[in-house]
């Protein structure tokens, strides 16, 4: 992405602060084990306002009349670039992503009181990080120190994450195209596990066919833990385990997505190990697709957040009634919600460069409408565990179906479209189409 598409982000912020002082730091590295860190993440705020993708980072945004951006980043260090890689420095990253200034991370401690010094607001994180609020704190005493010499510290702190939420929470269109090639990638990872899946492989071979996928289109990295849960494990929503087999007449449930330049992808595809829907596998997965297509044919401008979960939620309850999972009349089933007893979450979130995105669901206690440019997933599912009053021919079968929908000015855009999910398609694919 161009680093003008940063500077303009961060000019939109400093027009919704107004005068003030913003502090976005990147994510610390973490150890993994002794001297070896997990790979390097940058904070998805830091990196959404800057492209800067080095650790030991922050960002300052001063607004006011004289609104500037300033970076503080790692020094050049030929040693250790000749051991990590190369960095830019201040000066090369100021002129690479059109910031004001940049300075050595060294330098930030010491600035930071005068750059606070009577500003009237502080724009910041509190609460997120230990470490860096025992920082901005240390800077704020010590322009109290100093309040003798006319000097005092901004008299309001406010969370810099809310105007930043609803800035991220409509996407721009280099933003959508990011997502595309995400769903893109995601999408074609899915196909693959599909055609190359069998009867006595194990979960995890299933899960490198979808790593391999990612990896080799250029995500450097999957989006989030895959589910890849065979049989009884589909029933469990948050399985990771990943290690079991694959046995003859189950149902595998995949849910895995890339990240690609910060940008998340978020699929969920549930498929026969063997290549063919039993009778009662069918039956749940269709009821699934049903909603599913109600709830992406709720999704347009001005709609509210909850309309697609409502409408996924009708088709679910009556399907339900009909299979014999509950009993009684759809009213009934759905005044008592004892349709959660099978679909216990929600149909949709927001996805962006979270797969749990930023952005509020309400407004002033309501549901916050839909509008071009939000992206959200329309992923529900049914789950039947074993029980003396369901139909043994129904346990163990956990059916979930997602998609990345983006809303556009006439209604919606599915963006992970190319992951075949009816029945036909899906036994099509297994039935010899191949990896792709």
């Amino acid at each position: 992405m161009d680093a003008s598409h940063f500077l303009e982000r961060r000019r939109g912020l400093l027009a919704r602060m107004g005068a003030g002082v913003a502090i976005v730091p990147t994510a610390d590295e973490k150890l993994r084990n002794r001297d070896t860190a997990f790979p390097f993440r940058p904070d998805s705020y830091f990196h959404y306002l800057t492209g800067f993708g080095e650790p030991e980072a922050v960002l300052v945004l001063v607004g006011g009349d004289d609104p500037k951006s300033i970076l503080f980043c790692r020094e050049r260090n030929e040693e250790r670039e000749i051991w990590d890689g190369f960095r830019f420095g201040p000066e090369a990253a100021r002129e690479s992503f059109s910031f004001d200034e940049a300075y050595p991370i060294g330098e930030f401690d010491g600035r930071l009181p005068d750059l606070l010094a009577d500003q009237p607001a502080l724009w910041y994180s509190l609460g997120q990080d230990d470490a860096w609020d025992r920082r901005i704190l240390a800077a704020l005493n010590a322009i109290r120190a100093q309040v003798r010499t006319g000097r005092h510290p901004p008299p309001l702190i406010r969370d810099v994450r809310l105007e930043l939420d609803a800035m991220r929470l409509v996407k721009g269109p280099e933003e959508l195209d990011l997502m595309r090639r995400a769903a893109r990638i995601s999408a074609a990872a899915h196909r693959r596990a599909m055609a190359a899946c069998r009867p006595g492989w194990n979960e995890c071979q299933v899960e490198a066919e979808l790593l391999h996928e990612f990896r080799r289109e250029g995500s450097a990295f999957p989006a989030y833990p895959p589910i890849v849960a065979g049989g009884a494990n589909a029933c469990v929503l948050h399985y990771v385990g990943n290690d079991r087999p694959l046995a003859d007449g189950d149902l595998l449930l995949i849910d895995a997505g890339c990240e690609l330049d910060g940008y998340a992808a978020d699929i969920t595809r549930t498929f026969p190990v063997n290549g063919r829907f039993s009778g009662p596998q069918g039956d749940v997965y269709r009821l699934v697709l049903a909603a599913q297509e109600a709830a992406i044919a709720a999704v347009r401008p001005g709609a509210a957040f909850q309309d697609p979960h409502d409408a996924a939620v009708q088709v679910l309850a009556r399907g339900m009634l009909d299979l014999g999972l509950l009993a009684g009349s759809l009213d009934a089933v759905l005044e008592s919600e004892a349709y959660k007893r099978f679909y216990m979450h929600r149909t949709s979130h927001w996805l962006g460069r979270d797969v749990h995105d930023a952005g509020d669901y309400k407004d002033g206690g309501e549901w916050k409408r839909l509008a071009p440019g939000m992206v959200l997933t329309i992923e529900p599912g049914c789950y039947v565990r074993p029980a003396d009053d369901v139909p043994p021919a129904f346990w163990n079968i956990g059916v979930r179906i997602e998609d990345d929908v983006a809303v556009t000015a006439g209604g919606c855009e599915v963006l992970t479209s190319e992951a075949p999910k009816t029945v036909e398609a899906i036994e099509a694919l297994m039935a010899g189409e191949g990896v792709r």
